[in-house]
């Protein structure tokens, strides 16, 4: 989820990571600016850069921890910490996008939540998760900055802990394989408050350049999905910001509805439940609760539906599927947001059968993500600009064009 919440912490620089390089001298304006911050605070080079994507999902929303499937890739805005492993037992933070606030995390003491600095209680997930889980780390000075739009439903908060997971496990060789790393993040951000499933955190650490992952929640293996050539990924920031961190949020609350659900069909996970099922079995449940169980179920399915269209080259399936996503989304899950549904529209309006577009992320504000022809790119930035906000009491969208990326790594 993308739970670095509004308010807690000011914008992101809006830079993109460019180069596939695995120097970080040009590796792009994001390392630059942590590694000559790390210079001038330290007075020596970082030993290390860990750089982390955030993700857009493309289809299979609120399905993860239903162990069902997801359709995300990662995306070319990413967070980035140089690094250099200390003698100490101290992590020591600067956080270069919260006016270079410090922490310092002390592993020699139990590790708390710090509500005076939010964003450091990502990384104190990660620390506890890491040695609950038996891995030993010991200190390091950290500076971090990042691109990924803060409350866009773009995974800003997963890209925080994924990159530093990987700079811990990279300084103190714990041998920690991809997919553990997605476990152990996703287990820091249950620790912070939000009860995520494992796709935002599985992409970011496991993401193929060019390439969208199908992901299985269930026994978390992948497939490669190929992005037709000449089809853009777009990204439109409605900027109505949402902040899903809490036990208490709308998120946690879609989550405790589907596990109602599965033990109303006496599974453990929606996964298992058919529409036929679905439809035959569902009489007794709350109404409110079945709404959540038909996105659920209907959303995997349409998964499955998009890769196949994918590989035929169909974008008119495609779109098909992406709008019945939304709808689902907006009217059984009910995630979604005038100012998203005003998008879906406006963009809609000009892919026509030549693509699609569809709420991305957890909901309650952020983002829209569309598939379309390249050629259609500007008139989608067009129509954005000049009807969106007279639908959205003239709040402006930020548009971005994204490219499927790779995943986490470390730079040297």
């Amino acid at each position: 989820m993308d739970g670095l919440c509004a308010n807690t912490i000011a914008p992101l620089a809006p830079l993109r990571l460019k180069g596939g390089g695995r120097s970080y001298e040009n590796a792009g304006p994001v390392v630059k600016s942590v590694v000559e911050k790390f210079r001038s605070v330290h007075g020596e080079d970082p030993k290390y850069v860990s750089v982390a994507p955030g993700r857009v999902n493309l289809i299979g929303e609120h399905t993860d921890y239903s162990q069902g499937f997801v359709m995300p890739c990662a995306i070319d805005f990413h967070v980035a910490a140089s690094f250099c492993p200390t003698s100490d037992n101290k992590l020591h933070v600067i956080a270069l996008d919260v006016n270079d606030e410090t922490c310092s995390i002390d592993l020699s003491k139990p590790i708390e939540r710090d509500q005076s600095q939010p964003w450091s209680n990502y990384i104190r997930g990660v620390c506890k998760t890491l040695m609950d889980n038996g891995h030993k780390i010991g200190g390091g000075k950290f500076v971090f900055s990042g691109n990924v739009p803060l409350g866009g439903g773009l995974s800003s908060s997963a890209a925080l802990e994924v990159c530093f997971a990987k700079a811990l496990n990279h300084a103190y060789n714990l041998k920690i394989g991809g997919v553990e790393i997605a476990q152990l993040s996703q287990a820091a951000e249950h620790w912070v408050g939000c009860k995520c499933g494992i796709m935002d955190q599985y992409i970011s650490s496991m993401g193929v350049e060019g390439k969208a992952l199908m992901i299985d929640c269930r026994d978390l293996s992948a497939k490669n999905v190929e992005i037709p050539k000449g089809v853009a990924v777009v990204i439109v920031n409605s900027n109505a910001k949402h902040e899903l961190a809490g036990l208490d949020s709308e998120y946690n609350a879609r989550r405790e509805q589907c596990e109602q659900a599965a033990r109303h069909f006496g599974v453990s996970y929606l996964r298992e439940v058919t529409p036929e099922q679905l439809e035959r079995d569902s009489k007794e449940l709350d109404p409110v609760v079945l709404k959540r169980a038909r996105h659920v179920v209907l959303e995997n399915d349409r998964v499955s539906k998009t890769v196949e269209a994918l590989k035929q080259g169909d974008l008119k399936t495609v779109g098909k599927l992406m709008l019945a996503s939304h709808m689902s989304l907006k009217n059984d899950f009910e995630v979604s947001t005038p100012e998203i549904d005003a998008l879906v529209d406006i963009i809609g309006a000009v892919v026509g059968e030549e693509g699609g577009v569809r709420i991305t992320g957890g909901g309650f504000g952020g983002s829209v993500v569309c598939l379309t022809p390249e050629s259609k790119v500007e008139e989608i930035r067009k129509a954005v600009e000049e009807n969106y906000p007279k639908r959205a009491g003239g709040r402006q969208a930020t548009f971005y064009v994204c490219h499927a990326s790779a995943g986490a790594h470390i730079l040297e």
